[in-house]
């Protein structure tokens, strides 16, 4: 069984979703701390043709909380309002709109189920069937840190082979995974260019919300393919 565990991150570049697709189970790790002034709740799409940041309003977000303590402040207006002015003749407008709305609508307000939703909507839309997990429901010992809580988390739920970001290269040791019977890889993202509004050149690395507004959905899930795994 392949096993991902990362970060929650609001509509995070495409590398992310990647990793999620790759998978059979996936785990949002909800119960760490939360990284202040990190990707968790911004990511860049185009704003008049140019890269722009989107920050999504968090509520007294702090470092000496969990991630699943994490509360959004944001009503979403300016964020769609923006997508709509920059996306509106994009082919896949409709669509991503609606499924926005849907995601944004989500009651749950606290970071993490908030964002674990958006994920599930997403692979609903795209017919992805990964299983999206928390981390808090895993029965483990929290008192672990680093890739001693990830060893557990992959013995408690099965898996044999764990798959992380290309970035956790420097982080974890394949020998380590592998005196507990997990095969380590990573994933790395093959930059594939596809149409974009306003752009004089192809804007890689983008918010998944670029690349649901500017393809089709077997077209996101070709580009979703394009990765290779590091060894």
């Amino acid at each position: 069984m392949k096993l991902g565990v990362m970060q929650p991150y609001f509509m995070p570049y495409i590398g992310y979703f990647q990793l999620m697709k790759a998978v059979d189970k996936y785990v949002v790790y909800d119960d760490v701390n939360y990284i202040k002034g990190g990707w968790v709740n911004r990511n860049h799409i185009l704003i008049n043709g140019e890269k722009e940041m989107f920050t999504v309003t968090l509520k007294k977000a702090s470092q000496n909380k969990l991630f699943n303590e994490i509360v959004i402040g944001d009503d979403f207006k300016e964020l769609m309002k923006t997508l709509q002015l920059n996306y509106s003749k994009a082919v896949n407008f409709d669509q991503t709109m609606t499924l926005m709305k849907r995601i944004i609508s989500f009651s749950d307000k606290r970071l993490a189920a908030f964002i674990a939703n958006s994920f599930r909507e997403i692979f609903s839309y795209l017919s992805i069937d990964t299983e999206i997990l928390m981390s808090s429901d895993i029965p483990k010992d929290n008192s672990l840190r680093g890739k001693d809580k990830i060893l557990q988390i992959c013995e408690i739920l099965g898996a044999d082979t764990y798959y992380n970001a290309i970035g956790g290269q420097n982080l974890y040791d394949k020998k380590e995974f592998s005196e507990h019977g997990i095969v380590l890889n990573f994933v790395d993202t093959i930059p594939k260019v596809y149409s974009q509004l306003r752009t004089k050149e192809f804007v890689p690395y983008l918010s998944m919300i670029d690349v649901l507004m500017n393809n089709t959905k077997d077209e996101v899930n070709d580009l979703l393919d394009s990765f290779c795994v590091r060894y």
